[in-house]
């Protein structure tokens, strides 16, 4: 089919030059990417008028010489977006066109109303607000999610699963996940745990939560984070009475000497991949940080993106070197979807038992079968292969971010380019990052001002999300930021 004559609504449009697409544009290990991103602008640009009924993906996919499963892949991603709908035997729709951002669309997201100072309602204001590319950090390729491999392993747990064990269940979690979250620590965190030891928790936003209780209710109301740090996680902290006095970092990770100078008696770090910065605590760090806690300190050890590694094996969680003075925290979010809110905690003896005693008063434990599902997926060996599948996708969005910066922002200066799914850049200290931030949502672009997450002064800067982004997207977002007019 010629480009220049679209398919009408409602026929369904096909053939071996469908849009004319040549999978030699993609990248190495980009074809799903690439067909999602010529699939989207197709219909953004009326290409694929809506109600235009799509190939069937063993069709395009034979057409196209490429894996059904890309093609299935990317028909999943545009639905999940909204640009398509499945309708039983009719196929595959397109539903509707791409966001647009003209200067004669409404727009309620500004500088005061979405990206002002931060409060309690700040996040949940910018995921509310529409944009054409969303880079915001901390969330994973949701189009990933391995539906079919889930609902495998759901299928096979409700088969042997007895009636006893749809009733309440133990409030630290199914002996079942407990098991194999042990061995998942022991293969790929270095931490021997006993699975007893484990508590269940609805992500590490619940873990926070309970672990400021309890110690709140032992007379401690201070807990020292890093800054720059997770604003998220100090809002929690807050929620819950704690003073968060701010300890900073820099290019080797939380400075211990400040700790130590602040009389902290709890400190909660994030050593394996500093959010937002990117930073692994380095060696020194990190003994002088296990000879604090050896001195009386506890440490809450937020494992974040730990696996998300792409340059080295990731480094040992502290849990496995100190195990009396760390609470370690640790989700599957990043690694599946946030959706799931499935975490789990590993504390001191002292501590296990209150733990579970505010688990059981918070929610009487996790729901059971998600908890059982994803046993299965960990113990079947299918969890590994989703992230080692994951690498690989984010290697190529990752390296595409840092080339669409060096191009378009040269002067910024990148970090943590070497795992997670996200990157922070610094930018000249004559910018506003918020303003900017707030310009480029302006502009149809998402992300968070660094000023968000520092208590100290900071250099300005952006954290830049691509793990949910295709390539071509992130070249785009970036070409925007770097089009907002600064004062710099």
């Amino acid at each position: 089919m010629n480009r220049s004559n679209p398919g009408r609504s409602g026929r369904s449009i096909g053939g071996a030059d469908f849009l004319q697409l040549d999978p030699a544009e993609a990248l190495p290990g980009g074809l799903a990417d690439w067909l999602t991103d010529r699939l989207r602008t197709a219909i953004s640009t009326g290409h694929l008028p809506i109600g235009t009924r799509l190939p069937a993906t063993r069709t395009l996919a034979t057409d196209l010489g490429i894996s059904r499963g890309v093609v299935t892949e990317s028909y999943q991603r545009l639905t999940e977006d909204g640009h398509l709908t499945t309708h039983g035997r009719s196929g595959t729709i397109v539903a509707r066109a791409q966001f647009s951002t003209t200067p004669t669309e409404p727009r309620r997201t500004t500088s005061t109303t979405v990206l002002g100072a931060p409060d309690l309602e700040i996040f949940d204001n910018l995921r509310a607000a529409p944009a054409r590319i969303d880079l915001t950090p901390g969330v994973p390729d949701l189009a990933a999610f391995p539906r079919t491999a889930w609902l495998r392993a759901e299928r096979a747990v409700l088969n042997d699963l007895e009636s006893a064990n749809f009733g309440y269940g133990d409030p630290a979690g199914t002996p079942a996940l407990r098991r194999a979250v042990a061995n998942w620590l022991a293969r790929n965190r270095g931490i021997a745990a006993d699975p007893d030891d484990l508590i269940i928790v609805a992500g590490v936003a619940q873990a926070i939560g309970l672990v400021a209780q309890v110690l709140d209710q032992r007379g401690v109301h201070e807990i020292a984070v890093e800054d720059p740090g997770s604003l998220g996680s100090r809002q929690h902290l807050q929620n819950w009475g704690m003073h968060t006095p701010p300890i900073p970092v820099d290019d080797r990770g939380l400075q211990v000497d400040v700790l130590r100078e602040s009389a902290a008696k709890v400190v909660m770090v994030t050593p394996a991949h500093h959010f937002p910065t990117g930073v692994v605590l380095d060696g020194e760090r990190r003994r002088e940080l296990i000879q604090w806690a050896a001195d009386g300190g506890l440490i809450i050890e937020d494992d974040y993106d730990a696996e998300h590694r792409y340059d080295r094996p990731p480094v040992p969680a502290l849990r496995a070197m100190l195990t009396d003075q760390v609470i370690y925290a640790g989700s599957i979010s990043k690694l599946l979807a946030p959706a799931l809110r499935i975490g789990w905690m590993l504390a001191p003896p002292q501590y296990k038992d209150d733990l579970i005693g505010r688990k059981r008063l918070a929610d009487l434990g996790n729901a059971a079968l998600p908890q059982l599902t994803l046993a299965h997926l960990m113990e079947s060996g299918e969890l590994e292969r989703h992230l080692h599948f994951l690498r690989r996708r984010h290697r190529i969005r990752r390296d595409a971010m840092v080339t669409a910066i060096h191009n378009y922002l040269p002067t910024a200066t990148i970090h943590g380019a070497a795992a997670g799914l996200h990157l922070t850049i610094t930018l000249a200290d004559t910018i506003n990052d918020t303003e900017l931030a707030a310009s480029a949502l302006a502009k149809g672009v998402k992300t968070h001002p660094l000023s968000w997450h520092s208590q100290l002064p900071h250099a300005p800067g952006l954290v830049l999300g691509y793990a949910a982004r295709t390539t071509t997207e992130i070249t785009e977002a970036i070409a925007t930021i770097a089009s907002v007019p600064t004062n710099s």
